[in-house]
């Protein structure tokens, strides 16, 4: 079936609006495709591991979130593990529906130092706009995908990682107070280095109960969740599994976002061989 033929197929379904461009076919399509292919994924397994937060806007409760470790995919030929974060909420008019998902490279995921990232969609929607990207990253050829854009750019390390798989490299870290971590390694060059900095160590209460915490301030020279100005806070639990148990970061024109813990389910997950 042609470009023009799927085109006309997908108007009249109501799908997409009959002026639609190619580029913006590709999106839809691509989008479509990744969301088909999740929900499947989701059908046909439980979740490895599922934390559910409360979404606090300020000191106003303000929707839900959720990290998800869906179960494993196939990329290019390889076995991943596939997580989501996805942050919905919002009062008024000033409302998010932010999705985050990243395709692990399952081979990696045992070691921080190798842990990977294959796949990276975001799709987020922020005061009625929205942002749309999908990235398919080949540390075999040395080079990623803007699948939106069809633009091929060249990768710059063997060990891609994006904004999801920087929270689980993190949880895999001894995580000491004091500690700095530079990493180079953001797939898009520009973006690096990645700075994860071990803050101090607290107590913090959220719905799922009171938790020692480690505080951990995460910088990625982007515009998303761990941009340079959000100033974000992980607070991972002070054990063995550094469960994320809140979150916090500044949102333009919003204020203050975070993120409490309500609920976790890890059974299915382990990071040992």
């Amino acid at each position: 079936m042609s470009h023009r033929q799927l085109l006309s197929l997908l108007a009249s379904l109501g799908i997409v609006a009959a002026g639609t461009s190619s580029q913006s076919l590709r999106v839809s399509h691509a989008a479509a495709l990744h969301a088909s292919r999740s929900a499947l994924v989701a059908e046909q397994q439980p979740p490895l591991e599922r934390a559910e937060y409360q979404v606090k806007l300020g000191a106003m409760d303000a929707g839900t979130g959720e990290m998800t470790v869906v179960g494993r995919d196939t990329v290019d030929g390889h076995d991943t593990y596939h997580a989501v974060l996805h942050i919905e909420g919002g009062l008024g008019p000033l409302r998010i529906d932010d999705r985050f998902e990243s395709w692990m490279d399952v081979a990696s995921w045992n070691d921080p130092d190798k842990l990977f990232s294959r796949r990276f969609v975001q799709d987020q929607r922020e005061l009625g706009n929205r942002r749309q990207r999908t990235y398919e990253m080949s540390p075999e050829r040395k080079r990623y995908r803007r699948v939106d854009t069809d633009e091929t750019i060249a990768l710059h390390t063997d060990r891609p990682l994006d904004d999801v798989s920087v929270v689980f490299l993190a949880r895999g870290l001894p995580l000491k107070t004091g500690d700095v971590y530079t990493i180079d390694r953001y797939f898009k060059a520009e973006a690096n280095p990645i700075v994860l900095r071990v803050l101090r160590r607290e107590t913090v209460t959220v719905p799922a109960g009171t938790f020692r915490a480690i505080v951990v301030r995460p910088t990625i020279k982007t515009s998303g969740l761990f941009g340079e100005g959000g100033e974000a806070e992980l607070f991972f639990s002070d054990d063995a599994r550094h469960t994320l148990v809140k979150m916090q970061s500044k949102v333009p024109l919003i204020g203050s976002l975070t993120l409490l813990l309500q609920r976790v389910d890890a059974a299915g997950l382990s990071r040992s061989p």
